[in-house]
C-alpha cells in the first residue's frame, strides 16, 4: 500500500480513463476475442485495485495476475466491492510446490498447469473441498519458462483427463506466450510462425484426450496488436493497457492510439546557484560548465528510479515562466537526484527573484507527451538501457498513487491504492 498523499513529496497520477481508453482501441484490434486484462505486479506498478475495476467498467472480460498470492488479494478486494465472481474471472500462473491450492480454489482462482505434479496438487485439493479446481493446461512454445513440452505434454493430458473425469478438475484453457510477438524482422516472424505450430499441435494433443479447452490464447499486447493469425479465443492485454508500446521502434503510443496512463512528478525541495566547476552528486561524475541554478527532486533508486538514469535521465519542470526541459545531472542517490535548471548571471544568488524555477514547482519525469509536452517513459528507457515495462512496474511502493479520471478528480480512495 502507498502512502496517502501529503506524507511522502513524490506521486504517480494514474489516469483511469486513459487505462480504459487503451482497452477499447485494443479491443478493436482483436474484436472477435475476449480480453484479459493483466493487472499483475500491482498493475505494472499503477495500483491493482483501481485499474482492475477500471478494466471490468471498460469491459474486460478476464483479469490475470502471475502469482496466487495475487490472485487472492485481488479476489477479496473485489468480493469487498460487491463484484460479483462470475464476472471477473481471475487467472493466475505462478505457484511453488505446496502452495495452499485449497483457498485458490475456494476463491475461485483459475489455475495454470504446465506439469503433473501441480495438476496432483491442485487435484487433491479439489477433492478435500468437494468441487472441481478450474484449470488452464500451458504448452511450451518455445519460452523454455513454464509450460508443458511437447514430450511431455501427452503425459498430462492423460492427467487432466484423468482429474476431469473424477471431478476435481474442469478444463477451461489452454495457453501459451509467444516470445517475439513484437519482432518483425524476418527471424522473429519465423519464431512466432513456430509458436503458433507448437501451440496448435498442443491443442491436438488435448485433443486425442478428449479434451477441448473453451478459451485458447495465446497473445499478449504484441500478438493482439501485430499477429492476428494469433488471436484465439481470448487475448491478454498487459503494457498497451497502460498506455504503452510493447516496441517503441515498432509503432509508438501515439501511432497506436494509446495514452501513457502514469505521470510521475515531484516538487522541487531546493533550487541554488552553484558555482562553476563544481561536482554533482557522488562521485563528482558531472561537473558544472559554468555557475548553473541546480533543483534537487525528492526520487531516487529506493524509489525505483534506474540508477543508470544517472547524467541522463529526462525531466521536464513545470515552472511560471513555462516547461523547463532539462535532465538528471550526477549519480542518482538512495532518495533524490539534481537537475541542471540553466546558467546563472554573476549577479543572481539562490534567492534571486527571477530564478528559472522555484522550490514546490512540479519536475515531472515521464507521462504523455502528446497531452503535456512531457518526457515519455520510453525515453526513460532508451537512456537506461531498458524498456518501458521495467520503468513503470518498478516504481517503488513508498510513492503515492493518486488515481484520477480525465477530469482531474480523484477515484480509489484519496490518492491509495
Amino acid at each position: 500500500m502507498s502512502r496517502a498523499v501529503g506524507t511522502y513529496p513524490s506521486r504517480a497520477v494514474v489516469d483511469l480513463d486513459a487505462v480504459a481508453h487503451n482497452l477499447r482501441v485494443l479491443r478493436g484490434r482483436a474484436p472477435h476475442s475476449l480480453q484479459m486484462a493483466v493487472v499483475k505486479a500491482g498493475a505494472y506498478g499503477h495500483g491493482q485495485l483501481p485499474v482492475a475495476l477500471t478494466a471490468l467498467a471498460a469491459g474486460a472480460d478476464w483479469l490475470g495476475v502471475a502469482q496466487v498470492e495475487e490472485a487472492l488479494e485481488l479476489r477479496a478486494a473485489l468480493d469487498a466491492h460487491g463484484v460479483p465472481r462470475d464476472s471477473a474471472p481471475i487467472l493466475a500462473w505462478i505457484a511453488p510446490s505446496g502452495q495452499d491450492w485449497a483457498r485458490a480454489v475456494e476463491a475461485d482462482i483459475d489455475l495454470s498447469v504446465s506439469w503433473t505434479w501441480t495438476l496432483a496438487e491442485i487435484a487433491a485439493a479439489a477433492r478435500s473441498l468437494g468441487h472441481p479446481a478450474r484449470i488452464h493446461v500451458k504448452v511450451d512454445t518455445g519460452m523454455s519458462r513454464a509450460g508443458s513440452t511437447p514430450e511431455d505434454l501427452p503425459a498430462l493430458a492423460a492427467a487432466v483427463r484423468t482429474a476431469v473425469d473424477g471431478g476435481q478438475v474442469e478444463l477451461v484453457g489452454a495457453w501459451s506466450h509467444l516470445s517475439r510477438a513484437d519482432d518483425p524482422s524476418p527471424e522473429g516472424l519465423a519464431s512466432t510462425a513456430e509458436h503458433v505450430a507448437i501451440f496448435e499441435s498442443g491443442l491436438e494433443v488435448l485433443a486425442r484426450a478428449g479434451l477441448h479447452p473453451s478459451i485458447r490464447h495465446l497473445s499478449a499486447t504484441a500478438g493482439a496488436l501485430w499477429h492476428p493469425e494469433a488471436h484465439y479465443d481470448m487475448v491478454r492485454i498487459g503494457i498497451g493497457m497502460y498506455g504503452l508500446s510493447p516496441d517503441p521502434e515498432v509503432e509508438g503510443s501515439a501511432e497506436l492510439g494509446l495514452r501513457p496512463a502514469m505521470r510521475l512528478e515531484a516538487p522541487l525541495t531546493s533550487v541554488k546557484v552553484v558555482a562553476a566547476d563544481r561536482p554533482v552528486s557522488y562521485g563528482g561524475t558531472w561537473r558544472t560548465p559554468t555557475r548553473r541554478w541546480m533543483g534537487l527532486v525528492p526520487l531516487g533508486y529506493a524509489d525505483g528510479i534506474l540508477r543508470a538514469a544517472s547524467n541522463a535521465g529526462p525531466v521536464t519542470v513545470l515552472a511560471d515562466g513555462g516547461p523547463i526541459a532539462t535532465h538528471v545531472v550526477g549519480r542518482v542517490c538512495m532518495d533524490q537526484f539534481v537537475i541542471d535548471l540553466g546558467p546563472a548571471r554573476d549577479d543572481q544568488a539562490s534567492a534571486a527573484e527571477d530564478a528559472p524555477a522555484r522550490v514546490g514547482d512540479t519536475a515531472v519525469l515521464f507521462g504523455d507527451p502528446a497531452r503535456d509536452r512531457v518526457p515519455s517513459a520510453d525515453q526513460w528507457a532508451r537512456v537506461c538501457g531498458t524498456i518501458n515495462y521495467e520503468i513503470v512496474s518498478r516504481l517503488g511502493e513508498r510513492v503515492p498513487r493518486v488515481h484520477i479520471h480525465e477530469g482531474g478528480n480523484t477515484a480509489g480512495g484519496e490518492g491509495r491504492e
